[in-house]
């Protein structure tokens, strides 16, 4: 398995397991936080993010033994471990059937059993005869409540077709229900409230089985809950490795207006616009960054995919077709797909007239066009 290690080399051992799709940048919103006192090391699935695809066929106590393989080489003995989905289910059956290994361990979004096999199977044939592309738009949603992390998708377009569906096999023959009470290391269960792969029963049933575990619900949350709330994931991790959450101090609303600017429109164009800013122009740029960025894109009312759709209507019905392309891109980071760009644009049609929105398919188009990562 190809792996990281981050923190200081006299850091108590934690290893960190990612989730089906996914590279070990998943933890990233974790990792300063928790490399400040551990040791950590993350790791790729088979034909993730580097990793070589499998040569046999995979099982979870295979991943398992893997993962011990890799952790001692390290000079990992003992360790504390946290994993999301498949991630988890690799920490749960070391827990389980390595007694003496895990000193800890954190559940993210995993389950004791995954549903039903066939459904496993079905998407390893899938992906074998058409690779991962097909999965994309059915893992933004549910991968992600709030805005879709691009690079996440990015890695599940690379990943080897064999690896994935290796580990779809392997997650097909996975049950450890029968084995939770025999897992007796302190253990935190970490359910996102809005997550369709594993909503909170699956974590409930893993809390319940477990003797002493910790359940921590969360709010606003998908499948990567570590993505969606990495404030309260951080937080609750950090309690349960006995550490204290440093709460960072308030935003500013010109930093938070920044921020979200930068999230939605991208740093190339923030940087541009930063750059161009004059001493007759920097009141104008700190308006449009404190009332449009942060008191309008950071309300609660509506999620950033709706934005986005409001903000391509009114450009193309305005004919300001300079600015749409902007935003075409920032809808593409903002989770919606190219499809649903046309649909908004197609409504643009009925609403707005036909040459406002014929203009702006063109825009759309050479946009889409020149986006290396969105399908043809």
């Amino acid at each position: 398995m190809r792996h990281r290690l981050d923190g200081p080399e006299s850091g108590p051992p934690l290893v960190l397991g990612p989730s089906l799709g996914t590279s070990a940048r998943v933890w990233d919103p974790q990792l300063a936080a928790l490399s400040r006192t551990f040791r950590v090391l993350r790791y790729e699935l088979p034909g993730h993010g580097g990793s070589p695809a499998p040569a046999t066929a995979l099982t979870i106590d295979a991943l398992a033994d893997q993962v011990l393989e890799l952790a001692g080489a390290a000079g990992m003995e003992t360790f504390h471990y946290a994993g999301v989905s498949i991630g988890g289910a690799v920490g749960a059956t070391l827990a389980a059937r390595h007694p003496g290994k895990v000193r800890s361990l954190a559940l993210i979004c995993s389950s004791a059993r995954f549903g039903e096999p066939e459904g496993w199977r079905e998407r390893a044939r899938l992906v074998r005869e058409r690779g991962t592309a097909p999965l994309l738009e059915a893992a933004a949603g549910r991968w992600f409540a709030g805005p879709a992390d691009r690079a996440l998708l990015d890695d599940l377009a690379a990943t080897d077709p064999e690896g994935y569906a290796a580990c779809c096999d392997a997650l097909a023959a996975y049950d450890l229900r029968g084995e939770l009470g025999g897992i007796d290391v302190p253990t935190l269960v970490v359910a996102g409230r809005s997550d369709p792969a594993t909503p909170p029963v699956h974590a409930r049933e893993l809390a319940d089985g477990i003797p002493g575990a910790t359940l921590v619900e969360v709010p606003g949350a998908a499948h990567l809950a570590i993505v969606d709330r990495p404030d309260l994931v951080t937080a609750a991790l950090l309690a349960h490795l006995g550490q204290p959450h440093e709460t960072p101090p308030p935003e500013s609303p010109a930093a938070r207006g920044t921020r979200v600017r930068r999230e939605v429109l991208g740093d190339e164009h923030v940087d541009r616009a930063v750059a161009r800013t004059t001493p007759f122009t920097r009141d104008f740029q700190d308006f449009i960054t404190r009332y449009a960025w942060d008191g309008i894109w950071t309300r609660p009312g509506l999620d950033r995919r709706t934005r986005s759709c409001v903000t391509l209507t009114a450009l193309a019905a305005r004919g300001h077709l300079d600015e749409l392309a902007l935003h075409v891109r920032a809808a593409l980071r903002n989770g919606l797909t190219p499809d649903e760009i046309a649909e908004v644009l197609l409504q643009t049609a009925v609403y707005c007239g036909v040459p406002a929105a014929n203009a702006a398919f063109a825009v759309a188009q050479r946009v889409l066009a020149e986006e290396p990562s969105t399908p043809a």
